[in-house]
């Protein structure tokens, strides 16, 4: 149980419901085990011998013992579910904060959907046995040993015959928990691979309809659902085999001792109160095993939670800060390929070989090449999204690995083809990179990126919410955003996938002018897909299988480069856009 046992530190951190918890547990604990003894009390000394004043005093007691194990008990269940759930809170926000540190490659072999069942079905499957099944375990081991200590002291005969049982129940709860765990993880895991279907579905239900394959998605959630079903029935028919044995085996021996007890009542060796107080502690000898068969259950299913949990929080990222990494100083953009490989975690060879290049300040740098020629490779690891295999790349003269990820990464702007926007105001995701900007930067961004005018036209202009990933607004009004985000950081070093196929004219020529402003000045890294970049660029990187094949301007391209006329004719729609840059070449 190394995940449970791993969870007390972070129960530890709340001490004191924890310790309050326990001491009720005690008391109540303390009530149960005298109870049976006044019940017996009451028959032998003053229901048998008539005597009122003893029924009064013992039923007195017997009633304030019930009222003080009303009130320990809800001590006992709200203080442990406090610290159950302030277990969970921690456990949350350390895993959340672990998602965000890790590398791109742990995301990459990760799905969202089982990411997501860790950060809430896991944890309440934690918290709840933390919160319930603890305590309660805690309480059948006292309640145990503490009636078993009682009724050996009471009558060792009866006791010997009510052990007989033990064997046989302890061997079917052995199997019982045996069996348990893998089950368990079973359920897990088929739920994570419904929650990924569902996460995908929700994601992608623009594409779901607009390829009509709403009955399609419908029959693959059944089917996976199906499995969460099975899963969950051969966990129910294991419940259902095991516990009516331990039921019948336990009837058994309460039998045996009404038998072997009534025969010492009439021998007179017993009296009727024992007799009574005696069958009273059978039920908290055996509720206990019955408790224990359950938090048997309950606790393997935790475990498994628990393992899975920490399997993300042991995690190690690939791109991390570097023992005595030092901050970036503000740079000039000045970027260096020495001798770069790359290659993915699992893949078989290099998505990028041996790639050197220099990119000077203020340069625009475009790179073009077929697909899988490893053009976005390139741009992931300038901002360190990923570690390079051999070789370096360098900002500045500065390794990117020898200096913190936070200082390289605030110097670097970002704007993608599929634009991701959050919940919340427009303003604010404006702001994201820089969330103390002033409304005025915001503004001016906004009016840099082509964007003011269509963002005063929303319902509450720069605080109007957008809906998730920007639902509400069209491609382009997102692009724009995105722009304005990159222009409010001021990067010195840009990396962008220049791609406005899916807009309109009049948005791309505000789009264009939007980027034209956004790389003025700037160390610009552009994956081209628009002939007008081509040509600007200052440099154009031509790649094939990872590796660089030609290098050089448009015009110095064109005559050397059978490669890049190739990929011009091929990539790029504007036909007489082709034509002029061919015949300019």
């Amino acid at each position: 149980m190394t995940g449970l046992r791993r969870m007390f530190v972070y129960l530890a951190r709340y001490w004191a419901p924890s310790l309050g918890a326990f001491l009720s547990l005690l008391v109540v604990n303390a009530g149960n085990l005298v109870s049976p003894r006044l019940l017996g009390q009451l028959i032998d000394d003053g229901i048998v011998p008539l005597q009122m004043a003893v029924v009064w005093q013992v039923a007195l007691w017997l009633v304030l013992i019930a009222v003080g194990r009303g009130v320990f008990n809800f001590l006992q269940g709200y203080l442990a579910e406090a610290a159950s759930q302030g277990v969970a809170f921690e456990l949350r926000n350390e895993i959340f904060t672990k998602l965000q540190t890790l590398s791109f490659s742990y995301h990459d072999r990760s799905q969202t959907g089982k990411l997501m069942t860790r950060m809430t079905s896991d944890v309440e499957l934690v918290r709840s046995f933390i919160g319930n099944g603890l305590i309660q375990l805690i309480s059948a081991i006292i309640l145990l040993i503490g009636t078993l200590v009682i009724l050996f002291s009471m009558n060792w005969a009866l006791t010997i015959i009510l052990l007989l049982m033990f064997p046989a129940i302890g061997y079917i709860f052995v199997l019982f928990v045996k069996n348990i765990m893998p089950m368990s993880k079973e359920v897990q895991q088929k739920l994570g691979v419904l929650n990924t279907v569902l996460q995908e579905n929700l994601a992608g239900m623009r594409i779901v309809k607009a390829f009509a394959r709403e009955t399609y998605e419908s029959e693959r959630f059944y089917g996976r659902n199906l499995e969460l079903l099975d899963a969950n029935i051969k966990l129910i028919r294991l419940f259902a085999t095991f516990f009516p044995l331990i039921f019948m085996i336990s009837n058994l021996g309460v039998v045996a001792v009404l038998a072997f007890g009534g025969w010492q009542v009439i021998e007179a060796t017993l009296t009727l109160g024992q007799l009574v107080a005696f069958i009273g502690y059978l039920n908290y000898l055996l509720m206990p095993i019955f408790m224990l068969g359950m938090l048997g259950a309950m606790l393997s299913r935790a475990e498994a939670s628990a393992q899975r949990l920490f399997e993300v929080l042991d995690a190690e990222s690939e791109v991390h800060d570097r023992p005595g990494a030092l901050e970036l100083p503000p740079v000039n953009g000045r970027v260096e390929f020495e001798n770069v490989s790359f290659r993915y975690i699992g893949a078989e060879s290099d998505v990028v070989s041996e790639l050197s290049f220099n990119a000077e300040p203020g340069q625009t740098i475009a790179i073009l090449g077929q697909t899988g020629a490893g053009k976005s490779s390139i741009i992931n690891l300038i901002p360190r999204f990923y570690d390079v295999t051999g070789g370096a790349v360098k900002i500045d003269g500065h390794d990117v690995r020898e200096v913190t990820l936070d200082s390289l990464r605030r110097q670097i702007g970002i704007v993608l083809q599929e634009t991701t926007l959050f919940s919340g105001s427009i303003r604010e995701n404006i702001a994201y990179g820089r969330p103390d900007a002033t409304l005025d930067e915001v503004i001016a961004a906004a009016k840099a990126a082509q964007a003011h005018d269509f963002i005063s036209e929303q319902p509450d202009g720069y605080e109007t919410v957008v809906g998730e990933r920007g639902v509400g607004l069209s491609g382009g009004q997102k692009q724009r955003i995105a722009i304005a985000r990159a222009l409010l950081l001021d990067p010195r070093i840009l990396i962008m996938d220049d791609s406005t196929s899916a807009v309109d004219a009049e948005t791309e020529y505000k789009i264009q002018q939007a980027l034209d402003e956004l790389m003025q000045g700037r160390t610009s890294f552009v994956i081209a897909q628009r002939i007008s970049t081509v040509r600007s660029a200052d440099k154009i990187l031509v790649l094939e299988q990872g590796k660089l094949v030609a290098e050089g301007t448009h015009h110095e391209l064109m005559q050397t480069s059978e490669l890049y006329v190739e990929i011009l004719e091929t990539q790029f729609d504007d036909h007489a856009e082709i034509v002029a840059a061919v015949e300019e070449g």
